[in-house]
């Protein structure tokens, strides 16, 4: 394993101690024995009843180089427990995106499943009440055990004009002045909400009436190895574009479509398993980072090369022929291909020049796409809605639901019919769901409403031709607000 972080260390006993290990794996070997031997042994032994839970923090991409061992430790405490915080992308300094409160939720359940106690969520750098509540009900979308909020003095901070966003006054799903009526707590006179503490009582109000209607999640299986570096936090991003993630610490082999980032390189058979995917008739896709990690391992798969060259690019072409121009223009990798070695599914086009955006390499009996990532992650809300529904057509096709729409748009799957779209967008958005034909309706949980599906047949482009009807939904999303449905 590389070792990608420096510590300065003066105990030379230490030093002769870590031996041939990187600092990494002695970190992490080291923060094993810690818990083993200073925390749980020691808790034990003065009450056996005791339970040791360990909560992590939100980076999870960077526990192995402070020593948090998600591999070891896990399985030497009781449980383990997780904090979900955002907060506010922009400002606060860890630029979290809002989907890693679901994404962690779900990423440490498969670490230890049954046994990840809640989220844990403060509302410092909101900014906004509804920045504060949407932490809330994500980490119960991922449907997280129970919720602890942080802390005690934080949440008994004074409501200001300022909690209050732009986009309020149009009934979304967190209704600032709705939340702000009067309340009844004790039989005694009404009560007008003064601390932040209503904002989490009247989040959970909102999700309890329908948390019970939801099965378990699922997505789009995304393999992590433990300890593992490479484009860091990126599936929170794809979490915003409408891709519903579901990362795993095990390689899940038994996906018929499975993603893969720069962090599968340190899986040293990582090439071997998807070959085997492919062969099996499965599809893989893997990143442009991942990619420039192993392409010279895949020669025997498909000639591609991530290359030393960039492209601006403002316009795409996404299975037709006519071009469909950004609102901004981004900066991607120029991947090379062979022609009829493997296929452009979406391009970015620079004047007379394209290049890939989303590629195919037929194999055996599977397919290997290869998602390119721009230079700045966040880049990914700039493609436009024709790129992103053919990035989602591609992944999401072993699930019953897609979603089709512009970026900052994300889907929750259950695997009992139910799922929930949610806008992070500040104006009300039109959204598309689309699913299999053995459903024709769609019900909105919450209102009663039922939409019906209207009959889509399968286009030319390369990876519709032979692809089944479809049934198409159409409704609005508000700003910052979620809708939850029933497919029937």
């Amino acid at each position: 394993m590389d070792d990608f972080f420096f510590t300065n260390c003066k105990d030379d006993e230490a030093i002769k101690d870590k031996g041939n290990k990187s600092w990494t794996r002695y970190r992490l070997d080291l923060m094993t024995e810690a818990a083993k031997d200073l925390i749980v042994g020691p808790a034990k032994a003065v009450n056996p009843k005791v339970k040791v839970i360990v909560k992590y923090p939100n980076w999870y991409e960077h526990f192995a180089g402070m020593g948090f061992n998600l591999e070891t430790e896990p399985k030497i405490f009781d449980g383990i427990y997780t904090g979900t915080e955002t907060r506010d992308a922009v400002t606060s300094a860890q630029h979290l995106q809002p989907y890693l409160g679901y994404n962690i939720i779900r990423y440490f359940e498969n670490i230890a499943p049954g046994r990840n106690g809640g989220g844990w969520v403060d509302p410092f750098a909101s900014n906004y009440s509804d920045r504060y509540a949407e932490q809330l009900w994500i980490t119960l979308f991922a449907k997280a055990k129970e919720q602890t909020l942080f802390d005690f003095r934080s949440i008994t901070r004074p409501l200001a004009a300022t909690d209050r966003a732009a986009w309020q006054g149009q009934h979304t799903s967190f209704d600032f002045d709705e939340m702000m009526q009067p309340q009844n707590y004790n039989g005694g006179a009404p009560v007008k909400p003064t601390t932040i503490a209503r904002v989490a009582g009247y989040t959970f109000e909102k999700v309890d009436k329908f948390l019970g209607e939801l099965g378990n999640p699922v997505g789009i299986k995304s393999y992590k190895p433990y300890h593992s570096l490479g484009e860091d936090f990126l599936q929170n991003y794809l979490g915003m574009i409408g891709l519903p993630m579901n990362m795993e610490p095990e390689f899940p082999a038994a996906d018929s479509i499975i993603l893969l980032t720069e962090e599968a390189k340190f899986d040293d058979k990582i090439v071997d398993k998807i070959k085997k995917q492919l062969t099996d008739g499965k599809t893989v896709v893997i990143t442009s980072g991942l990619l420039h990690s192993i392409q010279d391992k895949l020669n025997d798969i498909v000639e591609l090369r991530y290359t030393d060259r960039k492209a601006i690019v403002q316009d795409y072409t996404a299975g037709t022929f006519h071009l469909i121009h950004a609102d901004k223009s981004i900066l991607i990798p120029q991947i090379q291909y062979i022609t009829n070695d493997s296929w452009e599914i979406v391009s970015g086009i620079s004047g007379d020049n394209g290049f890939p955006v989303l590629h195919d390499a037929a194999y055996s009996k599977g397919h290997l796409y290869v998602l390119t990532i721009p230079d700045n992650f966040s880049d990914l809300y700039n493609l436009p809605a024709e790129a992103l529904n053919k990035i989602r057509q591609v992944l999401c096709a072993q699930l019953n639901v897609q979603i089709e729409g512009p970026s900052k748009i994300s889907l929750y799957v259950y695997d009992n019919n139910t799922f929930i779209v949610e806008s992070f967008l500040d104006t009300e958005t039109i959204v598309k769901a689309v699913t299999p034909q053995s459903f024709n309706t769609i019900t909105d949980i919450n209102s009663g409403d039922i939409i019906k599906g209207e009959i889509r047949k399968p286009g030319f482009s390369y990876i519709e031709k032979n692809s089944a009807e479809k049934d198409v939904y159409t409704f609005t999303i508000k700003p910052h607000s979620f809708r939850v449905f029933k497919m029937q």
